[in-house]
């Protein structure tokens, strides 16, 4: 069984992909405008741009025919997909990226968003997305992407303390969320900060504060965008944007801690196009008839 396609409620779907659509475009902008002030040339710039365009129309599709096998999908997806990224050649011992033709993508960035969705989602249920999320923490320990790490453990601990088992399980998951984390910050990252990826904010500042102000707030407002069906009376739909939330404030916070890439200002479609893929994984699950069962 699945949950159903068609909709009951489709314009709770739509408000989240509107509300998240204008935040994300007024980062987005900031970004750019940021960017081409300081001499990035068009074809770096207007590829966020691009990106923001595809993710939504992307999103849209998927909240329109996202079920089961979609949430299964993502979950199995991730931890393959990071395993891929192991084998590639990386930069300097760091194995985060996917070439895709023409295209660098940043695998977690990606994925991360829909696969918070789907264990948010499916959480409830015990069994192989337990594993398939410790594994994927696991992953990001070894490319090693702290930031992303930590966005995830966010989310996962989220979970455990909403859906997970009570008493010793819990406390333990927990446990081993936090031991994932310290291990991932421990991992050196030997890669050099890129002024218009990780440093934008700073170029930001340097323009205008007001620009980085309003880059900050709208970066802040796009990531809380899911907590708007926190109070869903479906407690996967409410654990599901949490889990969302959460992820994306600490994917939003962890710059300020390291060189880390600042999502959707920052020059990069990786967390642009996986953004748009968590909101409209989402969007799917709030107006679906009911609770997902795993195919």
């Amino acid at each position: 069984m699945g949950f159903a396609v068609k909709t009951v409620r489709p314009t709770v779907g739509a408000g989240l992909i509107s509300l998240f659509a204008i935040l994300s475009l007024g980062a987005i902008a900031t970004g750019c405008v940021v960017a081409a002030a300081n001499g990035a040339p068009p074809g770096v710039w207007a590829r966020n741009l691009v990106a923001w365009g595809i993710g939504g129309l992307g999103a849209v599709a998927l909240a329109r025919r996202a079920g089961s096998r979609t949430l299964s999908g993502f979950i199995i997806a991730a931890p393959l997909a990071l395993a891929a990224g192991l084998l590639s050649a990386g930069q300097q011992g760091v194995h985060r990226w996917i070439d895709l033709g023409p295209l660098h993508m940043n695998v977690a960035e990606v994925l991360m968003p829909p696969a918070v969705v789907a264990l948010g989602a499916l959480a409830a249920r015990p069994g192989w997305p337990l594993i398939s999320a410790a594994l994927t923490l696991a992953l990001l320990i070894a490319q090693p992407d702290a930031s992303q790490a930590t966005a995830l453990a966010g989310a996962l601990l989220v979970i455990v303390a909403l859906e997970g088992r009570r008493g010793v399980s819990r406390w333990s998951g927990i446990g081993l969320v936090v031991v994932a984390v310290a291990m991932a910050w421990l991992r050196r990252d030997p890669l050099a900060p890129v002024a218009d990826v990780e440093g934008i904010m700073g170029l930001a500042w340097r323009l205008s504060p007001l620009a980085a102000v309003v880059g900050w707030i709208a970066l802040a407002s796009a990531a809380s965008a899911p907590m708007i069906m926190s109070g869903s009376e479906r407690r996967d739909v409410a654990t599901a944007s949490i889990a969302l939330a959460i992820y994306g404030m600490f994917s939003v916070l962890t710059p300020l801690l390291g060189a880390f890439p600042v999502p959707l200002v920052g020059m990069g479609m990786s967390p642009i196009l996986g953004a748009w893929l968590g909101i409209g994984l989402l969007a799917a699950l709030s107006c679906s008839r009911q609770q997902p069962a795993l195919p």
